[in-house]
């Protein structure tokens, strides 16, 4: 047997060369340590493990700094204008170890159809690049990102391609539902949902029909059924009169607001399409807000002897004898006394009256809007009327044309007309 012995001398030597490599090799892992020193290295009071995923580079650092941006800047990683960090650069580091993944922003080109976006993005989904470019995806889309062929022509490695599915309105047993669809025809439709229909269902179009952009497809069962709709409430207008202002002063106070409701109805069916529908059941969801709006009357409004003036005036204007002018005064004394205020001059009901205010919507309660509405009756659906009128040659005979063909009276008390009709005669 051979013995080797070796001087301590030679032990020191080989002792000190040791120390000096562990040095090195202990410096070299505080700056890099990979996931497997996070279960054997022994961490400091404050100190963690993290590994940095940046791309391809994987680093890891053990680092007392509370957020990602410091430990970042400790590891001289610049982040560029876009990049995003998992997790956030200002979360704080609470654990032992972490995973920092680095996403860096490039240049990706969406084809939206006819429509190219260029973006710089750090997304990595179709989804969350669509939001970031404005054109979302909606249900049955797709996409496909792909790199680009010619990439100096395009500005951009990588191209996004959306495929737009078909968008159509499908009637589901009564209840419309916007939806798209990948299928070329309404039977793939049906299936694509899931949907097969009953035997005394029926489908419309055919179930071998094309789908084309924007149709409407239906499915219902023959006989009556029950269908709920929301439809929508329309709001009311109400005009506040304002003397402070001229006339033509027109302000929207409060806007209007459309209320809602969901209303059930039994509809017949009979071969796809609607025999009858009948109003069972509703549930207001929303109240409609009134509109509210301020016109401007300032010097508009006149009193009723006011009002007897100008009209004697008007229709002295129009070319009527004075004693045809008083006969149909003494009517309008009677109707109302010249006030122009609830169903007006003449009291206007019903149609007439509705027309009045669409023919004069600011100013329908001036005498001026009412004797011109008053005259255009005259000279058209009551243009019989305006003709007996100018026949007659006294007051009587003209109050009496003008009750029996205009006003239209029920109990007409025609012995005051003729009487308020010779005192406004003696009066002008």
């Amino acid at each position: 047997m051979i013995e080797l012995r070796l001087s301590n001398h030679y032990y020191r030597r080989i002792l000190i060369i040791a120390v000096l490599a562990a040095a090195v090799l202990f410096g070299a892992v505080k700056a890099y340590t990979t996931i497997a020193f996070a279960g054997s290295t022994t961490l400091a009071a404050g100190e963690r493990v993290v590994t940095i995923h940046d791309g391809s580079t994987r680093q890891g650092i053990v680092t007392s700094a509370t957020t990602l941006r410091q430990v970042l800047q400790q590891a001289h990683i610049t982040l560029n204008k876009g990049d995003i960090t998992e997790p956030g650069l200002d979360d704080p580091l609470v654990a032992s170890s972490y995973e920092a993944n680095i996403y860096r922003a490039r240049p990706v080109v969406v084809q939206d159809g006819a429509k190219s976006i260029r973006i710089i993005t750090a997304y990595r989904t179709v989804k969350q690049i669509a939001q970031q470019a404005g054109v979302p995806l909606n249900y049955a889309d797709t996409a496909e990102i792909k790199p680009a062929v010619d990439i100096a022509s395009v500005g951009a490695a990588e191209i996004m391609v959306i495929n737009r599915a078909t968008p159509v309105s499908f009637v589901f047993y009564g209840k419309t539902i916007q939806t798209s669809t990948r299928a070329t025809t309404v039977g793939g439709l049906l299936k694509e949902h899931k949907i097969t229909p009953a035997q005394d269902d029926t489908v419309v179009p055919a179930l071998n029909a094309p789908i084309v952009p924007g149709m409407t497809i239906e499915l219902w069962r023959n006989g009556k059924q029950t269908v709920t709709v929301d439809e929508s409430i329309n709001f009311t207008t109400r005009q506040v009169l304002d003397a402070n202002h001229n006339p033509g002063y027109k302000v929207v106070q409060t806007p209007g607001q459309m209320g809602s409701r969901t209303v059930t109805y039994d509809v017949e069916m009979r071969n796809g399409k609607e025999i009858s529908r009948t109003e069972t059941n509703e549930i207001v969801t929303k109240q409609p807000v009134e509109q509210v709006v301020v016109i401007g009357v300032k010097g508009a409004y006149t009193t009723p002897s006011e009002n007897e003036s100008i009209t004697w005036s008007y229709l002295m204007s129009k070319g009527l004898s004075r004693e045809q002018t008083a006969g149909i005064m003494g009517n309008l004394m009677q109707e109302h006394g010249f006030q122009t205020s609830g169903d007006g001059l003449a009291q206007w009901t019903g149609s007439r009256k509705a027309n009045l205010e669409a023919m004069f919507p600011d100013t329908y309660r001036t005498i001026q809007s009412q004797l011109d509405y008053m005259w255009y009756e005259l000279s058209g659906p009551y243009s019989n009327t305006l003709a007996l009128v100018r026949a007659q040659t006294t007051v009587q005979g003209a109050e009496e044309a003008f009750q029996n063909h205009y006003e239209g009276c029920g109990i007409c008390v025609q012995d005051r007309r003729i009487q308020f009709a010779f005192n406004i005669l003696a009066s002008h």
